[in-house]
């Protein structure tokens, strides 16, 4: 299994932790949050992973270089005139699940950098092969201004942003909405449906194609830790947590 970590981002919500570095190599704790993500893949088994970069790029290469990629293959994606976000990050970096060499209809595994959690990414893994789905989505029910909508089946069916009317791209009884991990669980075959150009989210991409009848489901990871490092205030809160044995470092 091959994994993307999406690191391209300016990391404006951590300054000034990311004012002379990206936010990939901010630390918690005394690792870096790609050393974090990176041998939390490793744990699952997953050693081939291609990170986006843009801000400070060269110094998230250089500091791969210098702990020899934690003993995985790591490729580089950059994005140097243009911040690609989520959907065109990874439809730029596309090749890299697209080899010959790479088994038919593997699934791959998206992961935001600055996110920290316990999540059983096997679990999750088998939990998309079962449902047959085209992504498969780590979500919680927990406060957040952007919420993902799932029907009863937990299928994507929409989205609402703050106090916004709910977007609904199709039909759906019954609607709940969830909090979103980022983590995803990808089935190859969504590269080649990435209509969208240039910087777009993935969930865009997401709400059109489960409007069109495609499998987008939700994983539900309320028994899982948790949190978001987009803040310096969520660092904070992090290293008090594993201080308290609340959560640990893989």
């Amino acid at each position: 299994m091959k994994a993307m970590i999406l690191a391209a981002g300016l990391g404006t919500r951590l300054r000034p932790l990311t004012s002379d570095r990206p936010k990939a190599l901010v630390e918690v704790a005394g690792h870096t949050l790609l050393e974090i993500v990176l041998r939390r893949l490793s744990s699952f088994g997953i050693r081939d992973v291609v990170v986006n970069v843009h801000h400070f790029a060269d110094m998230v290469v250089d500091y791969l270089k210098q702990n020899a990629n934690f003993g995985m293959r790591v490729e580089i994606s950059r994005e140097n005139d243009l911040l690609l976000d989520t959907g065109g990050g990874l439809k730029k970096a596309a090749c890299f699940f697209q080899q010959k060499s790479d088994p038919a209809n593997e699934p791959f595994l998206l992961h935001n950098v600055d996110v920290i959690s316990t999540i059983d990414l096997a679990r999750m893994l088998q939990f998309h092969r079962d449902g047959d789905a085209l992504a498969t989505l780590a979500v919680q029910r927990r406060e957040t201004s952007r919420r993902l909508l799932f029907d009863d089946h937990n299928q994507l069916c929409g989205r609402r942003t703050g106090e916004n009317a709910p977007e609904l791209v199709r039909g759906a009884g019954r609607v709940m909405a969830f909090g979103f991990s980022g983590i995803h669980v990808i089935s190859p075959r969504l590269l080649n449906m990435m209509e969208e150009e240039g910087s777009f989210s993935i969930i865009t991409t997401y709400l059109r194609l489960a409007g069109q009848g495609q499998r987008i489901l939700a994983f539900p990871a309320d028994n899982y830790y948790w949190r978001d490092l987009g803040k310096p205030e969520h660092i904070a809160q992090v290293s008090a947590d594993l201080q308290q044995g609340l959560a640990a470092l893989p």
